[in-house]
Parts: C-alpha cells; sequence; structure tokens
C-alpha cells in the first residue's frame, strides 16, 4: 500500500478484511515471545506478520517490506537502538510500538523525539498487544492527519507567494492591475490545461532564469 494507506480510514484495522492486508514487522529477538506475538497478532485478526531478531535488521527490512506497523520489544533499549527507529518512524507512513522492561526520563524522552506511536513499559504481554497496538494506530492516524494537514498549509501558504509573484511580474511588464494579471494567470491556466499554480511556476522561474 501506498502513503495513505489505508483503503477506508474511517474503518481501518477494525475489520478483518482491512487487518489482513496490513503488514506487520515485529523486532523480538526471543524465539519464543516472538512465537506469542505471531499468535496473539493473528488472533487479533493480523496475518501478515514479519519477525526479525534485531533493531539492526530494521533499514534494510523496511526497506524491502514497507511495512505498516512496526512492533518493537527490547528489555533495555539504548540510543543506537532509538537511532534505527528514528529513521524508520514516518508520522505519515507508519505506526511503531515499542514494549520496554525498564527505561528511564531521558529514554523514554529520546523514544518520543524518535516518532514512536507507542511506548509501553513493563515489557510485552501477550494480552497487551492486541489494545496497545490499536491505540498505535489511533495515534498515528492523529498524528498522520494533523502532519497532512500542516503540510497542505505549508503548500498553500507557498503556492499563495508564488502567484503573488507572477501576478507582480505581470503587472510590471504589462502595466495591469492585479485582478487582471490573476485573470491573465487563470485564462492561460485554463487554455493549457494547466493549474493557476503551475503557470505561475513556470513564469516565476522563467524571470528567475533572465536575470
Amino acid at each position: 500500500m501506498a502513503a495513505g494507506r489505508w483503503p477506508n480510514p474511517s474503518v481501518a484495522f477494525l475489520t478483518g478484511s482491512v487487518k489482513s492486508t496490513v503488514k506487520i514487522l515485529v523486532v523480538e529477538p526471543d524465539p519464543d515471545k516472538a512465537r506469542d506475538i505471531i499468535d496473539a497478532l493473528t488472533d487479533g485478526g493480523w496475518s501478515d506478520v514479519t519477525v526479525i531478531a534485531t533493531a539492526s535488521q530494521l533499514d534494510r527490512t523496511v526497506q524491502q517490506q514497507n511495512p505498516d506497523i512496526i512492533l518493537i520489544d527490547l528489555a533495555n533499549p539504548d540510543r543506537d537502538t532509538l537511532e534505527h527507529i528514528s529513521l524508520v518512524s514516518d508520522p505519515k507512513a507508519r505506526a511503531v510500538a515499542m514494549f520496554v522492561d525498564h527505561t528511564d526520563e531521558a529514554m523514554t524522552q529520546a523514544a518520543i523525539a524518535a516518532g514512536l506511536s507507542a511506548y509501553v513499559v513493563n515489557g510485552l504481554q501477550k494480552d497487551r498487544i492486541k489494545p496497545v497496538l490499536e491505540t498505535a494506530i489511533a495515534r498515528f492516524r492523529m498524528l498522520s492527519k494533523m502532519q497532512s494537514e500542516l503540510d497542505a498549509a505549508k503548500q498553500a501558504l507557498s503556492d499563495r507567494k508564488t502567484i503573488d509573484r507572477a501576478k507582480g511580474l505581470l503587472m510590471r511588464a504589462r502595466g495591469i492591475s492585479e485582478d487582471e494579471a490573476y485573470t491573465l494567470l487563470r485564462k492561460t491556466a485554463m487554455g493549457q490545461g494547466r493549474k493557476v499554480i503551475d503557470v505561475a511556476t513556470a513564469l516565476v522561474t522563467t524571470a528567475d532564469l533572465l536575470r
């Protein structure tokens, strides 16, 4: 699945049919606990599960499989581990949940900075996997929506600045008003089957090249 990945965000992860399409990557060094995790995920409706033994394998495995969720169980995470995790913790790409046996304030803050969707202390227990994972997913979706809205706002501001620059260029070159300049941009865009921002960007780029 590509970015924006879930077939229907309002019901994603809540039905068996959707869960079966979700890819989960598990980091678990203990083979017995790995089997418990797989069983718990399967019971919860998640069937596409891959297990790796160490966080050092994360980068390569994520590039190969592009998982939707990463679940990590480590007794005592260190900063090297969190650095590996921060590389794959994209707030718009996947939810990441970590279970640890012990932590401190500095490590907790580092975990939050790494972009984790859930950070659970006192270790992984089979009956906690499903509710924690669903909570991590809910937080991931919330943060993903917030990031998308922020990106859209930044893009809108950038587009407005570009269009304003293009209008200014037309006003000076043709001696026309701001409204007339925008109308000319819009007519040109319609005539070429393009967006106003595309025409404005091309005009600004050309003007910069001719300086």
